[in-house]
């Protein structure tokens, strides 16, 4: 059986998206000002930013919530290593399903997981307890995208998949929330994410170019890195949005 690794399991990344350490830390202080005593992570993968969040704020306690197995076990794990699995549980099911209020909520890459940006949005405008933040993360286009572009990005991408960053700011304003702060990931922010999604499969394919498994891994590495580089690469931003509830 061979020991190909799977193309994205971003073994080898802090964060299932472009995050760099010292954005997070910072993001995870300011969160923690407020003396949170409830954290929530909705799509949490393997919880590296809640768990930022929590040691950051030693009197809270935290739920990750995310319907991808793999990512839960890992998060647990990361949770014991670090002396925090009393303070967090994390959860191996759908974020819709998480109904109780926090004082902080975070939603990083995973409005999907509640339906469409304004759907998202409303939901998770509920689920912050007053005075409480919500840091939403979602894509958006720096520019508008060429047809050409999109035909090099995901399947079926389209110029309505994304609002621009403006527009975005205004669904949030719209869900009852208001703008604490807004900021946008840099470019090497996004190559750290994408270098780090492939790394561990060219490694492999390094030391194993005549596995049976070697030529699909390798196709599927080139397809990922085509609509990186020849795709979304200097159109498609990400947005990090803290939100305080507009009441």
């Amino acid at each position: 059986m061979s020991d190909a690794p799977a193309v994205g399991s971003g073994t080898r990344l802090d964060f299932n998206g472009p995050l760099s350490g010292a954005r997070a830390d910072r993001l995870a202080a300011e969160l923690a000002r407020g003396r949170p005593a409830t954290v929530v992570d909705l799509g949490c993968g393997w919880g590296e930013l809640l768990l930022r969040v929590l040691a950051a704020a030693p009197d809270a306690r935290g739920v990750g919530v995310d319907s991808h197995g793999p990512d839960v076990v890992r998060a647990r794990a990361n949770a014991a290593e670090r002396g925090l699995a009393e303070r967090v549980t994390f959860v191996d099911g759908p974020a819709a399903a998480h109904q109780e209020r926090s004082d902080v909520v975070l939603n990083v890459g995973a409005y999907h997981a509640l339906g469409d940006v304004d759907g998202a949005l409303r939901a998770l405008r509920e689920l912050v307890a007053p005075g409480g933040r919500l840091l939403f993360g979602a894509e958006f286009w720096e520019h508008p995208p060429p047809p050409e572009r999109l035909a090099r990005m995901w399947p079926g991408a389209t110029a309505a998949d994304c609002d621009d960053l403006p527009g975005l700011v205004d669904r949030a304003i719209a869900a009852g929330f208001r703008p604490l702060r807004i900021e946008t990931v840099t470019a090497d922010e996004w190559a750290e994410f994408e270098s780090g999604l492939a790394a561990d499969g060219e490694e492999w394919l390094l030391a194993h170019p005549d596995d049976p498994a070697a030529a699909e891994l390798r196709a599927r590495l080139d397809s990922q890195r085509d609509t990186w580089l020849r795709g979304h690469r200097g159109l498609l931003g990400f947005a990090y949005l803290t939100l305080g509830l507009q009441l």
